[in-house]
């Protein structure tokens, strides 16, 4: 992401997501939704950042 503000409260190193702010493995949003796909998740690996969008 060009320009990108990074939030210091959101650490992510998903670079594939157009919100990643580079090397530096923070969000550039204000805020993130985290969801689920399992009905009872029991596991880090059951949830979904739902404010993932992937770069162009």
């Amino acid at each position: 992401m060009d320009n990108c503000k990074a939030n210091k409260s959101i650490r992510c190193t998903v670079q594939q997501c157009q919100n990643h702010c580079g090397q530096e493995n923070y969000c550039a949003l204000d805020t993130i939704s985290v969801g689920t796909h399992e009905s009872n998740p029991t596991m880090c690996q059951c949830t979904d950042c739902e404010s993932f969008v992937a770069k162009n």
